[in-house]
């Protein structure tokens, strides 16, 4: 489908078209290395890059035109370009534009923890009721989230974001650029607590900022069994909201879950939304993925949509790389595989936790261990030393038999050990992956966990160097 004629990109970003102005985009690109047939490339600058000199590139792998500021090197003159004064301003035009001529319904999530996940899980309720845009990975910053809109298609049913922040003041531009239906923030926790020196409270503001976005008759969706429940409710009044809904586990809320039976192939429950009584089954995770499966389907129901089909989308639905994606890693027994989970793309204490509790339903294989694998967790702020040291318990609790870890501030977690928990520690990641492969045994359960600048993605790309290696040699 057609996401942007030239003449719409003209309008929207009062560009100049030169070259060939007879084209289409079925989608738009701002990294030359992704780029897809029919792309339209934006010209990004940076700090260290200028999406400039990448303009060829994208050519080359099929993009139908680009933005610019200025004529790139090794374009011919007929090439079709849109000038502009600066391309990221365009962008944000795009994403303007994009919004306001869509008619779909828009929702949006924020949170301390899980905000990721549930999003996906909105993805896959909503894409079975009709045609979905859904922010890809973790594209939610003030470059995610305009590109995200701008490349929403005009004909979009249901479109789903996801708003992350850092500091205060951070959500208000991209939630009043989204303008959502429905909000949702799925908690608030001790997470980025180094940009907030006012604790969790300061934390409950900013991520409040979403409803200041929210359209006339919007929705906000709230988690009755979090601390700031009222808090959020009230901020949410403050900006005229009259319809706040919650979810919750055993409690009264507008959709909440009971008897909860966890296992280590996923998660049942059952369930009342809005007076709908269901069962519900997803294939992974613990109390927290049900609690990000109440919030997706709320907001199915709000907008008037099949339940059973969005259970249904659940049961099927996994993880993202990085973000507790299981995966069987050869061990030259093929009975016996060793059991990988990625969640390395972040971390947070309570996140950490969540984690460590899902690990502990696993069963290991015949002879296997339960092993995590764990690299800082990062903007902890003053306490950030105890916050390691007290990962300690939780792991002990969920009978953790070895734990390896990396970084200066998980050594803390490392001396809090008991000996025989202790496996090694080691300053980086790099130096990680170089041993702990050859450390695993068959029947093994790692976790791979850490905050995405502790680079713990080289320890699950090590571990899948072994069925690498496995199949090299029974060749």
């Amino acid at each position: 489908m057609t996401v942007w004629s030239a003449k719409e990109v003209a309008k929207a970003t009062d560009g100049k078209l030169s070259g060939n102005q007879n084209w289409a985009a079925m989608g738009v690109s701002m990294d030359s290395r992704t780029v897809g047939e029919g792309d339209l490339f934006i010209a990004l600058g940076g700090d260290n890059f200028d999406g400039h000199n990448y303009v060829a590139d994208a050519f080359a792998k099929g993009a139908v035109a680009a933005i610019v500021s200025k004529r790139p090197t090794g374009v011919a003159d007929d090439f079709p370009l849109v000038l502009v004064e600066d391309p990221f301003d365009a962008m944000l035009d795009l994403a303007e534009f994009s919004r306001a001529r869509s008619g779909a319904k828009v929702i949006a999530v924020t949170g301390s923890v899980g905000k990721s996940s549930t999003k996906e899980m909105l993805a896959a309720v909503y894409d079975v009721q009709g045609q979905t845009h859904a922010a890809q990975g973790s594209y939610n910053n003030h470059l995610g989230v305009p590109y995200t809109l701008a490349s929403m298609h005009a004909g979009t049913d249901y479109g789903v974001f996801e708003i992350g922040m850092n500091h205060s003041g951070e959500i208000t531009p991209l939630t009043a650029m989204v303008k959502p239906d429905i909000a949702i923030i799925t908690n608030i926790a001790a997470v980025h607590t180094e940009h907030f020196p006012g604790g969790t409270d300061e934390i409950a503001e900013a991520k409040a900022e979403i409803f200041s976005g929210v359209e006339s008759g919007g929705a906000v969706i709230l988690n009755q069994n979090d601390a700031y429940f009222n808090v959020l409710s009230d901020y949410a009044r403050a900006e005229g909201i009259e319809q706040i809904y919650s979810f919750g586990i055993n409690c009264d809320a507008d959709a909440n879950a009971k008897n909860i039976i966890q296992g280590g192939n996923g998660v049942r429950a059952e369930i009342n939304i809005l007076g709908e009584q269901r069962d519900l089954f997803l294939p992974h995770g613990g109390e927290h993925t049900v609690m990000n499966a109440l919030a997706s389907l709320l907001a199915v129901k709000l907008c008037h949509c099949s339940l059973d089909k969005a259970i249904k989308a659940l049961a099927r639905n996994e993880p993202l790389e990085g973000r507790g994606k299981r995966e069987m890693i050869a061990s030259g027994d093929p009975e016996n595989p060793i059991t990988l989970i990625d969640d390395s793309f972040n971390a947070s204490p309570t996140s950490m936790r969540a984690g460590f509790k899902v690990l502990a339903l696993i069963d290991p294989g015949r002879g296997g261990r339960r092993i995590v694998v764990l690299g800082d967790m990062l903007e902890l702020g003053a306490n950030e030393k105890k916050a390691h040291e007290e990962l300690a318990l939780p792991l002990r609790a969920a009978n953790i038999d070895l734990v390896y870890t990396c970084g200066s501030l998980m050594k803390n977690l490392h001396d809090a050990l008991p000996p025989e928990q202790k496996a090694v520690h080691k300053e980086t990641s790099t130096e990680l992956a170089q041993i702990v492969p050859d450390a695993l045994i068959p029947g093994d359960v790692v976790m791979v966990k850490g905050s995405k600048s502790s680079k713990m993605g080289v320890v699950v790309e090590a571990m899948r160097e072994i069925e690498k290696a496995k199949n090299t040699q029974e060749k």
